[in-house]
């Protein structure tokens, strides 16, 4: 399967909800607890500095998504933080990678100096992984910092790499 990664269009709306709400319910990853509808997973995507997708050049099929915007205001808005969701239909073909890559260039593009993320959940170990193998740090652990679906909590570890 050949993925090629750019930026969403309208056409892409659905799947990309389809796909963010997956991850969302699953709740293990993603803070969201409300599920996107066709209007606002529009103004939401279309808000973000950057919205990509990793589409299937063979079929067309959306089977990943990111999104990319600055992770505060002002001295340090040169920080920019994302989010990455790819299809269960599609997991472990390296199409996270793919994304992050692609994510790394599109933060430096839009001039952010470094990417963060604030809220990896310490049990999601192949997003952990992927995120050490491409040279993020990982700047400690927040106890307890995520409420999973089913009510406990896990620590999460925050990560940051320059661009």
């Amino acid at each position: 399967m050949k993925i090629k990664i750019m930026g969403y269009e309208e056409k892409n709306l659905s799947e990309m909800i389809k796909i963010w709400n997956e991850i969302v319910e699953e709740g293990n990853a993603f803070p969201q607890e409300e599920l996107l509808t066709v209007q606002t997973g529009a103004e939401f995507f279309a808000s973000q500095t950057y919205s990509a997708v990793a589409v299937n050049s063979e079929t067309e099929e959306v089977c990943g998504l990111y999104i990319l915007h600055p992770n505060n205001v002002g001295r340090c808005a040169h920080i920019c933080n994302a989010s990455y969701a790819v299809s269960s239909d599609f997991r472990g073909q390296h199409i996270g990678e793919k994304l992050v890559l692609d994510c790394m260039m599109q933060g430096k593009l839009h001039g952010f100096k470094i990417l963060q993320f604030n809220a990896v959940v310490a049990t999601n170990i192949h997003a952990r992984h992927l995120y050490e193998r491409l040279g993020f740090v990982l700047l400690g652990t927040i106890p307890q910092g995520f409420r999973m679906k089913d009510g406990h909590y896990e620590d999460i570890c925050p990560y940051y790499r320059e661009l």
